[in-house]
């Protein structure tokens, strides 16, 4: 189990995507108005440049006041979110194979994030613009899987506030408004991502006798899927006038290629063809769930068959193709070549 390789990178997601809401804080004062700085770090590092003694010759390695900094504090796991380990989450990748990953596991991100200044308007003016926000969470929209197409709103709860003035040395000495808030994220942590094949068919044989490496396959049962709407984009007509919601004989341009039972789709509604006179089609109206709806003329007709059946996914509505077929020529199937073989 342990050493199947997955990385989502959805701790690193999670930190990007918490600094990402501190990014654009601005002080203004009355000439100016700057940009707070926002790095990730311990506010010790930044309090520890404070206090190393500033080279007058080179202004650009010297620290700046205010600014932003912020850090993980902890990792801890969150049992109140915790949902059925067992569960898959399947998301399609085309028409024949679809991502699977089990439930996420939720875990929670504690981060310390640090306002240093060096006055109380310039600490006060970054903290009014930052607690607002926070009610006392913030929904933070991340996608925690690229493959999987997920996309969660991580609650970002602000948790304390703490004050700090650190200015109990000399008078050359710099001083340093610290305003300490403590978060937590409430993420999820997915494991290994897998790709499956979709079953597209379903086969049941009965056989004459419980022991089936002698007795042959009698009856045999068949489903498949059924397209609920057009997938292969091929028109067989157009109308050729208006129709109604409630009209069940129906002119078309061509009608050649409709026969008796075929289905037939216009707009969003599924039609049965019961009947056919020349170009005219007799259909009952709103089939497979939809709605009979009206539709103008030159409006284009579809006509589902194996065609779209094939190009079925796991997210569409569907139904199924069911065929029973009856055997005397005394054969079994084999699942490992797929075919019937004498026994």
């Amino acid at each position: 189990m342990l050493g199947t390789y997955s990385y989502h990178e959805i701790f690193r997601k999670t930190i990007v995507g918490f600094g990402t809401l501190f990014n654009n804080i601005e002080l203004r004062r009355s000439t100016e108005v700057m940009k707070v700085p926002l790095a990730y770090g311990p506010k010790q590092k930044f309090l520890a440049r404070l206090d190393q003694n500033p080279d007058p010759t080179n202004k650009r390695v010297q620290i700046t006041l205010p600014r932003i900094s912020f850090e993980i504090a902890g990792v801890t796991y969150d049992p109140a979110r915790k949902v059925s380990p067992t569960q898959k989450i399947k998301i399609t990748k085309d028409v024949d194979k679809n991502y699977n990953t089990y439930m996420p596991v939720p875990y929670n991100l504690d981060f310390e994030l640090a306002i240093i200044s060096k006055n109380q308007d310039d600490g006060l003016q970054i903290l009014e613009q930052i607690l607002p926000i926070f009610q006392p969470h913030y929904n933070l929209p991340v996608k925690l899987i690229t493959q999987m197409k997920e996309i969660k709103d991580v609650p970002v709860v602000l948790q304390s506030i703490d004050y700090e003035d650190d200015y109990e040395s000399d008078f050359s000495t710099r001083r340093a408004i610290i305003y300490t808030l403590r978060f937590t994220a409430k993420t999820y942590l997915y494991g290994p991502v897998t790709e499956q094949k979709v079953i597209k068919k379903a086969q049941v044989d009965y056989y004459s006798s419980a022991n089936t490496s002698v007795a042959p396959r009698q009856v045999r049962y068949t489903a498949t899927p059924e397209a609920w709407s057009d997938k292969d984009g091929v028109v067989v007509t157009t109308l050729s006038g208006n129709i109604t919601a409630s009209t069940t004989s129906i002119d078309m341009v061509d009608a050649s290629t409709i026969v008796k039972w075929d289905d037939l789709y216009i707009g969003s509604e599924v039609m049965k063809v019961t009947n056919k006179t020349g170009n005219t089609v007799h259909v009952q109206r709103g089939r497979n769930g939809t709605t009979a709806a009206t539709a103008v003329g030159g409006a284009q007709v579809f006509k589902l068959d194996a065609a779209d059946d094939v190009l079925v996914d796991s997210e569409d509505d569907f139904g199924f193709n069911e065929t029973t077929s009856f055997f005397q020529d005394q054969k079994k199937f084999n699942p490992v070549s797929g075919a019937d073989e004498s026994i």
